[in-house]
Parts: structure tokens; sequence; C-alpha cells
């Protein structure tokens, strides 16, 4: 006779580690949620993906550094970026990560990452808004190149 299985007891909840002040309340283009990814990416010397969750007016309620990668490099899947949107109650997301070259030229794999997160989104009931790769004070907006249709 096999022994009974225990089974663990969960609850789930978000921890604010710290905040910031964002004066302009609202996510309304790409230029905007780059400011805003950059004041977290400017300085970074490896890859670092991050999740800002927005409630139904695209005001930001959380952000999330989702992934750390190496120097060139960051493996990144839907449920990890997801977890914090749907924790945060999040009606759309923007993601974004620095390319430590200063170069903004999406990747093979940052369009494909971003694709997976659209579908995933669809599915969820969350919105991706838009993916910004941040550079040397330049960057590229994938939803302005046409990569989330």
């Amino acid at each position: 006779m096999q022994s009974a299985k225990r089974v663990n007891i969960v609850s789930l909840r978000l921890v604010k580690e710290s905040s910031l002040l964002y004066k302009e309340r609202s996510i309304r283009s790409p230029e905007d949620g780059y400011k805003l990814l950059n004041l977290f990416l400017s300085d970074k010397d490896r890859e670092h993906f991050i999740v800002v969750s927005l409630d139904t007016k695209n005001q930001p309620v959380s952000i999330n550094i989702c992934h750390i990668g190496s120097l060139n490099a960051s493996i990144v899947h839907p449920r990890e970026v997801m977890k914090s949107a749907i924790l945060s109650n999040a009606a759309s997301i923007l993601v974004g990560h620095n390319h430590p070259s200063g170069k903004v030229e999406p990747s093979r794999e940052d369009i494909e990452v971003t694709k997976r997160l659209v579908e995933a989104g669809k599915i969820i009931g969350i919105d991706v808004l838009d993916h910004i790769i941040v550079g040397d004070g330049v960057y590229t907006s994938l939803k302005e190149k046409g990569y989330l249709n």
C-alpha cells in the first residue's frame, strides 16, 4: 500500500521592494514607455528584462525585473513574465529589456519572445502593449516595427 502524499497549502502575494514617483502617470506612447524603462536599464552591464503592469488607464501599477541575463542573452518564459502581471491585476503590460552593446536592433530571439508573449497574453486576457529595447540614449519599439500583430 502506498503512503499518502502531503500537499502544501499556499497563498500568493506580491512583495513591494520599493517604489518611485512617476510624473507622467500613464503610458501613452512608446517614448513614454522608454522613459520609464530607461530609469531601470540605462546603467546595466547585463541584459535585464522588465515587466511593467498597467491598469485599465495604462497607469503603471508595478514594475518587475523578470530576468537578468548574461552580457548578450536572456531567456524569458511567458509564465515568468505574466506572473507579476496576474498578481498585480494588470489589464495590460509593457515589457522591455536593454542591449548592453547600446545597439537596439531586435534579434530573432527578441521577436520570437514578443510573439510568444502576445499569444500568452491573448489566452489569459492581458494585452502586451509593446516590447521596448533600450540602448545608449535610443530605443526600438517592436510595436512600431509591426511585431505585435
